[in-house]
């Protein structure tokens, strides 16, 4: 397998070099082709690998920051300000083809911001995109975007999202023709502001997007479409109240499992089985958000991640530098332009 080198934002995120740096320690034990650069203060960075074998160690290369961009700031500041932070450090190394990608559990408007500077959109894409996989009761993940990065859409820039989910979705899953729904109000074609039935005619148009129609909040779960689309105010309330639930039902199975000597009994005895339905519920199973519609691969991690769950992150950045996301994107959708135009 062709050697891969990613950039982390160690300093990025709740717990930055904490969690960060133990994660890419795991991350290099997982991929023997792997190589990363760890961006950040060396000072808190170096200690943390003081007790790593050698052979793991010889594949981090530490690169200084001065400057980290704090989850409090303002996108704006942070582009203007923090210009020598470990979050703009390593999407430079990207951009400098230093890297094949970057990962950052840092301010989320801030690395939207920095990274659609820094790296450019591709042609024919208005707005970069954050999508994220979801889990659904067929145990085949559906991916729904735009999970914050645009709280406003017009139909074409929703347009864009539905070509660029369905790239993802077969780049990551190697699924022909993935399905593509919109996110609505009701199922029934009447149903919808402006922008989304604009975009439905947009898609049914599109015979190179396996478009299914309108699919309501109910629906994301029972996994009968691969991608999901709606602007980031509708998607990050949706993945957030999702998130929400999630932690809910875990509390309450974790709390009745433990209630009586026979339901303790029965829990020992279905272990097994009940350890794999927490984990298809645990949120950090799925951490990783992929920032798609740049010249580079930029993956957004959850900013509270636990070490668990920012290797996910990591592991999503290999698959989509392996496979070269931005490339199959910009050539999807330049067929999609020609056919549209001929």
């Amino acid at each position: 397998m062709t050697d891969l080198t990613l950039a982390l934002d160690a300093m990025g995120g709740d717990h930055g070099p904490r969690i960060t740096v133990p994660a890419a320690v795991q991350a290099l034990r997982i991929y023997p082709h792997l190589k990363l650069i760890l961006v950040g203060d060396e000072n808190q960075i170096t200690p943390l690998l003081s007790q790593v074998e050698t052979n793991i160690t010889s594949r981090i290369d530490i690169r200084h920051a001065p400057e980290e961009v704090e989850m409090g700031d303002k996108p704006a500041f942070a582009l203007r300000c923090r210009k020598q932070s470990s979050m703009r450090y390593a999407l430079d190394l990207v951009k400098e083809h230093q890297a094949d990608a970057c990962v950052s559990a840092g301010n989320t408007g801030a690395l939207m911001a920095m990274a659609k500077v820094v790296l450019k959109t591709l042609p024919g894409i208005d707005r970069p995109a954050l999508v994220s996989c979801l889990p659904t009761i067929n145990h085949q993940p559906v991916y729904l975007l735009d999970l914050g990065a645009n709280v406003s859409c017009d139909a074409e820039t929703l347009f864009q999202f539905a070509v660029m989910g369905s790239v993802l979705c077969e780049a990551v899953t190697k699924k022909q023709h993935p399905s593509v729904a919109l996110l609505n109000v009701g199922s029934e074609e009447i149903k919808g502001n402006g922008q989304v039935q604009q975009t439905a005619q947009l898609l049914t148009h599109t015979p190179q997007i396996n478009y299914q129609g309108f699919i309501e909040g109910n629906e994301i779960y029972c996994g009968n479409v691969d991608v999901i689309v709606c602007d980031g105010f509708v998607g990050n309330i949706t993945l957030k109240t999702s998130e929400g639930i999630a932690r809910l039902l875990l509390h309450q199975l974790k709390q009745g499992l433990t209630q009586g000597f026979f339901v303790r009994l029965l829990a020992k005895m279905l272990a097994p089985s009940i350890q794999s339905v927490l984990r298809q519920m645990n949120p950090d199973h799925y951490n990783g958000a992929s920032l798609i519609g740049l010249r580079g691969i930029v993956v957004k991690s959850h900013g509270n991640a636990d070490e668990t769950a920012f290797l996910q992150a990591i592991c999503l950045a290999v698959t989509e530098a392996t496979r070269r996301l931005p490339e199959m994107i910009e050539q999807r959708l330049e067929s999609i332009l020609l056919d549209i135009n001929s």
